[in-house]
């Protein structure tokens, strides 16, 4: 769009690179204890034309980051992209101050339920869905699944998620199991969620997997079937890469899920096992064909950068 993009944050992971200047502002980082120096800040930002906050200002893991930055760019041409408000979090509900609004800023939601929970408390926002590659690169399945030591009669049954509460570990182990599958958990167990994984990977009534993928493309072609059970998500990424990959998914019924399915995706219920089995019995390739036909239309990359440069226009930002 005309932009030159320049990176600020509390710090990169090794070998990550970028286009553009890569900057470090200590007190950014999510463990960081001590705040943001506001001149070191505004250092950073100076001579940008535009500044992308990208959930620092919402989800309250470095309240004090949130709040400097917010300060800083009082009054400039800003946008704040809003994944996780802490209303949504129970563990955050106490957190009222964030996020913070100017008039000079514009917002954008992931999903409508945000956008609409921010008009309820005053903030006006725009939804723009994340995007996706419609042309995935393909993944080698073969050999995916010769290192996992998974034959080709085996369901492999998919979960490519953090291992966290919220992401329901224990329904997508019985899933696989009442399927007759092997589960394969990609992430690791974060928020301490260590010991429950354990006891619940140990408790599990089928094989189980936890070794990583080479590519994100390499697991939805390993896979047979993914599984998303979770109870809340902003967005959830994996059943609409699922889909763009033609794999089917059992999806949670979370309430971004069924604003999603009201696209037109048409995921398996994770509560109701019998119309995911009955597929599997007998594959229907036109669903997949559907399901993909609708994701690439409705979330693609051009889709979603065409919603933020009519956002831009309008707040007569673009160069």
């Amino acid at each position: 769009m005309g932009f030159d993009v320049d990176w600020v944050a509390g710090g990169f992971e090794p070998g990550w690179h970028a286009d553009g200047a890569m900057t470090v502002v200590p007190g950014l980082g999510i463990d960081d204890n001590d705040p943001p120096d506001p001149s070191e800040l505004d250092e950073a930002l100076a001579g940008a034309n535009l500044v992308v906050v990208e959930n620092l200002c919402t989800i309250p893991l470095n309240p004090a980051a949130a709040h400097a930055v917010g300060d800083v760019l009082r009054g400039r041409p800003t946008v704040l992209h809003h994944h996780d408000p802490p209303w949504q979090r129970e563990r955050f509900a106490h957190v009222t101050d964030l996020p913070p609004d100017d008039p000079a800023w514009r917002h954008v939601t992931i999903n409508d339920l945000t956008r609409r929970q921010m008009a309820d408390r005053g903030i006006a926002a725009t939804t723009i869905h994340n995007g996706f590659d419609p042309d995935p690169p393909p993944g080698d399945r073969v050999g995916t699944r010769a290192g996992l030591g998974v034959d080709d009669d085996t369901l492999l049954v998919a979960h490519p998620v953090r291992a966290i509460p919220r992401k329901d570990v224990g329904r997508a182990i019985k899933i696989a199991a009442e399927l007759g599958g092997t589960y394969w958990l990609l992430g690791p167990a974060e928020d301490g969620y260590g010991p429950e994984l354990e006891r619940l990977l140990a408790d599990g009534l089928c094989p189980v997997l936890r070794e990583p993928a080479t590519t994100r493309s390499d697991v939805y072609a390993a896979a047979d079937l993914v599984v998303f059970p979770s109870t809340w998500e902003g967005f959830g990424n994996p059943p609409v890469e699922a889909t763009l990959a033609r794999r089917p998914a059992v999806v949670g019924d979370y309430p971004v899920a069924d604003e999603l399915r009201a696209l037109g995706l048409e995921w398996f219920p994770a509560d109701d096992l019998g119309p995911v089995r009955a597929w599997l019995a007998d594959p229907d390739p036109a669903l997949l064909d559907r399901n993909r036909e609708v994701a690439a239309r409705e979330l693609s990359l051009d889709r979603m950068a065409g919603r933020l440069r009519a956002l831009l226009d309008e707040a007569g930002w673009l160069t």
